[in-house]
Parts: structure tokens; sequence; C-alpha cells
């Protein structure tokens, strides 16, 4: 009996700016790219490199990349809840803070 194994393979890269031993071609780019982030007005360009084996379709990849956006906005909206509360504990009991306070200065 043959025993059949699966085999795949898959490599995601995320950039947000030319790597040191880019060429000029790859900074030009990345020029580019933060060129129209200023022109936008406070975005944030990422490069998304993908490979996967055996193919997988554009539309799955897409439907992906979407659903690991939506957690990441889920996570960073915790994230800024959580700074928001701290913020109103350091002005309301500002107190509990001083120690936090005179080991930044």
């Amino acid at each position: 009996m043959k025993v059949y194994r699966p085999e795949w393979q898959c490599t995601f890269n995320v950039n947000d700016g030319a790597e040191e031993s880019a060429n000029l071609k790859e900074r030009l780019a990345w020029f580019i790219r933060a060129l129209a982030d200023k022109l936008d007005g406070g975005g944030r360009t990422l490069k998304i490199d993908c490979s996967i084996s055996p193919q997988v379709s554009r539309q799955d990849i897409d439907t992906c990349l979407g659903k690991g956006f939506e957690v990441a906005q889920g996570l960073l909206t915790q994230l800024a809840h959580q700074a928001a509360c701290e913020d109103v504990m350091r002005h309301a009991k500002a107190d509990l803070f001083k120690e936090d306070y005179q080991r930044q200065r």
C-alpha cells in the first residue's frame, strides 16, 4: 500500500519599507509609496509577499488577508480602549502613578 504525504509551503512577508539590501528599483518604489502616503495624509503602505504551494486562488488569499486585518483591527481597538482607560486612571488617580512618573524622569 502506497502512503501519500501532502506537501505544502507558505511564505508570508510584510514590509513597510525598503530593506538595506534593496536595489535602486526597490528603493525608488518605496520612495513613491512614502510620497503617496504623505499625499493621502496619514495612511500607511504595506507590501505583502505571499507564496503558496500548491497554488491557492487569489480570491482565497484575499479572503484570508481580509479576515486577518479584521482580527488586527479588533486587537488595535482593544489596545486603544486599554490606553484610554489608563489615561483616565492616570488623571483620576494620579497618586497611584507617581512612582511611574518619577522613574521616567
